[in-house]
């Protein structure tokens, strides 16, 4: 997994409330497609038109959003189904960052097992974020997971857990992976405690 440190990138304003997984990649979309083309699907719903011509209107089909790599978004993204893959196509069109004051609870844990910082902030905070980002000359945020800053004053909490998956580019089973020492130094103590347990 790609670790996240220090990003500096364009951000996108994209205040829509209550932006569900299905908003983001439809369900026939989920199936048959690697996940490394999943990005030219996503947000398919609102960034095309019936035509197939992209929405002017959309935020990241506007030429200085184009390639944003952070996204400031309303409260509730995520939410709806459980799938994985809308993390994925987030990934996959370079989302890289996502901030908002909400999330759907399983969208944002799926975010950090895929190398996706999902940052919660109040929404004055977000607000600001935003308007900042849609401002004439916007210039591109800077996002430090070590320092837990946005452009060096706005400070967000995240989980250590979390914060150390991103840092060191870890999945849960790569987290685990590393922690093979601990869990060898127990097996051993505990196989002189109760020696039965194991097969000789």
């Amino acid at each position: 997994m790609q670790k996240f440190q220090t990003l500096t990138a364009v951000a996108a304003p994209f205040p829509q409330r209550n932006v569900d997984t299905d908003l983001i990649i439809r369900i026939e979309r989920c199936t048959g497609m690697p996940k490394e083309e999943l990005g030219k699907y996503a947000f398919e719903m609102v960034r095309f038109l019936p035509g197939g011509a992209e929405n002017p209107e959309f935020v990241l089909n506007q030429r200085r959003y184009r390639g944003a790599q952070i996204l400031v978004c309303g409260e509730f993204f995520g939410t709806g189904s459980s799938r994985e893959v809308a993390v994925w196509a987030l990934a996959s069109m370079g989302i890289r960052c996502v901030i908002a004051p909400s999330f759907g609870q399983i969208f944002f844990n799926n975010c950090f097992q895929n190398g996706l910082l999902a940052i919660v902030l109040p929404q004055a905070a977000v607000d600001a974020l935003a308007q900042e980002a849609a401002a004439p000359g916007a210039k591109p945020f800077t996002v430090d997971l070590e320092a837990q800053t946005i452009n060096g004053s706005v400070r967000f909490d995240i989980a250590p857990r979390n914060r150390k998956m991103l840092l060191e580019g870890l999945d849960e089973i790569g987290l685990t992976q590393a922690m093979e020492p601990k869990i060898a130094a127990f097996q051993a103590a505990d196989r002189k405690r109760r020696p039965w347990i194991y097969p000789s």
